[in-house]
C-alpha cells in the first residue's frame, strides 16, 4: 500500500500551479473590506454605535478563525478553470468575495450547530454562545451572518449574468445542509443511545447533505459560474465527483478521530463519548458478533475512559483500521478513474487538486 508520499499520490498531475496559498494575505484583506462594507451598509438598517461594535465582534470571532480551505478553494479552482491565466485584481476580489460567502455560511452553520449540540469549544476557544454576554443571542447572530451572504452577493455580483445562479446555489446548498443536520440530530438525539439507527444508508445521507455539498461542491460551482461556464453537464459531473470526495473526507475524519495522533490532528477525538454516528461505529455494528455488539451497546456514548477503551478494543478486534486503509486505496483508484473520464481538462485539474489535498491526509 502506498504511503502519503508514495507513487499513488504522485500520479496526480496538475498543470497549473494553484495560487490561493500565496494570496492568503489578500484574502484576509478582502474580509476586512467586506466587513467594513456590511457595517456601513444603511440601505435596510441604520446601525447604532453599539450594533456596529456587536456585528464587528460577531464577525471577527466566528468567520475568519478556521483554516479557510473552503473559501480559498474558489480561487484555486478559478485559476485552474481559466487554464492558469492571470486574473485581474477585480476578478481576484470577486473570487475572494465568493470564498468569503462560503466562510460566512460555514460560520452561520457552526454557531447554530454548537447551540444544538451544547458544545463548549470551537477552533480552540469557547463557542460563541458560551460567551457571557451572548448566550442565545447567538441564534440571531447566525441569522445575521446568513443574511450577510445575500448582501455581499447583491453588492458585488448584481450586474453579473450568473447572479441569480449564485443566489439559487447558496439557497440550495443551505437547504441540503440543514436537511443533513436534521437527519443527524434525529438519529443521535441528546441523552439517547440507539445504535440500531446507525446503519450505512443513514450515515451516508448525513455526510452527503451535512458536509459534502457546502464543503466540496459549493466552492467549485462558484468558480464554474465565475469562469463563464454554462454547460450543465460540467456542473453535474463536478457535483457527482465532489460529493463522493466529501463523503470520503468525512470518513477520513471519523477514522482520524479514533486512530489519529492528538499531536498531529490537533485535538483528542471524542466521537465515541459524544455518541456520534461515525463510519467506525456503523461498520462495527454491521460486523460485530452478538457478544461484541453487546459490548458496543453497553459502552458507546459514555464519558468513562474505560468505556471508550472497550469500544476501541472491539474496533481493533474487527480490524477496522485495515478496513479503512483498504477503503482509502480503493477510493483513490475510483476517483482517479472517474476524473480521467472527464472531458474537460480544466475540470480534471480542479478535481485532481481537491483529491491531492485530502488523499492520505493526517489531520
Amino acid at each position: 500500500m502506498a504511503t502519503a508520499a508514495g507513487p499513488l499520490l504522485n500520479d496526480i498531475k496538475i498543470s497549473a500551479k494553484p495560487v490561493a496559498g500565496s494570496f492568503k494575505a489578500k484574502f484576509m484583506d478582502a474580509y476586512h473590506r467586506l466587513k467594513k462594507e456590511l457595517i456601513a451598509d444603511s440601505e435596510s438598517f441604520s446601525h447604532t454605535f453599539e450594533s456596529r461594535e456587536w456585528v464587528s465582534e460577531v464577525l471577527d470571532y466566528n468567520v475568519p478563525g478556521g483554516k479557510l480551505n473552503r473559501g480559498l478553494s474558489v480561487v484555486d479552482s478559478l485559476v485552474l478553470l481559466r487554464s492558469g491565466e492571470e486574473l485581474s485584481e477585480d476578478e481576484l476580489f470577486l473570487a475572494f468575495a465568493l470564498g468569503w460567502c462560503i466562510e460566512w455560511l460555514q460560520a452561520y452553520f457552526l454557531i447554530l450547530d454548537d447551540i444544538m449540540d451544547d458544545s463548549h469549544t470551537r477552533r480552540g476557544q469557547p463557542c460563541w454562545f458560551r460567551q457571557p454576554k451572548v448566550g442565545l443571542i447567538a441564534a440571531n447572530d447566525g441569522i445575521l451572518l446568513r443574511n450577510h451572504i445575500s448582501r455581499i452577493l447583491k453588492r458585488h455580483f448584481h450586474d453579473k449574468p450568473y447572479y441569480q445562479d449564485l443566489r439559487e446555489l447558496f439557497d440550495e446548498v443551505e437547504y441540503q445542509t440543514a436537511c443533513g443536520q436534521m437527519l443527524d440530530l434525529i438519529t443521535t438525539p441528546p441523552g439517547e443511545v440507539d445504535l440500531s439507527k446507525y446503519v450505512m444508508d443513514t450515515y451516508l445521507r448525513i455526510v452527503k447533505y451535512k458536509t459534502a455539498y457546502y464543503s466540496f461542491y459549493l466552492p467549485v460551482a462558484c468558480a464554474l459560474y465565475m469562469s463563464g461556464e454554462d454547460d450543465k453537464s460540467k456542473f453535474e459531473s463536478a457535483e457527482r465527483i465532489l460529493v463522493q470526495m466529501g463523503t470520503y473526507f468525512q470518513i477520513q475524519d471519523d477514522y482520524l478521530d479514533c486512530y489519529g495522533h492528538p499531536d498531529v490532528i490537533g485535538k483528542v477525538g471524542t466521537d465515541i463519548e459524544d455518541t456520534k454516528c461515525s463510519w467506525l461505529i456503523v461498520q462495527a455494528i454491521a460486523r460485530a458478533s452478538p457478544e461484541q455488539k453487546s459490548r458496543l451497546y453497553n459502552n458507546y456514548g459514555r464519558k468513562d475512559p474505560a468505556c471508550v477503551a472497550e469500544v476501541k478494543k472491539v474496533y481493533n478486534e474487527l480490524n477496522l483500521e485495515k478496513l479503512f486503509l483498504d477503503y482509502e486505496s480503493e477510493s483513490y483508484e475510483n476517483f482517479m478513474s472517474i476524473i480521467n473520464e472527464e472531458k474537460s481538462i480544466e475540470l480534471q485539474q480542479v478535481l485532481k487538486l481537491f483529491l491531492s489535498k485530502i488523499y492520505k491526509r493526517q489531520k
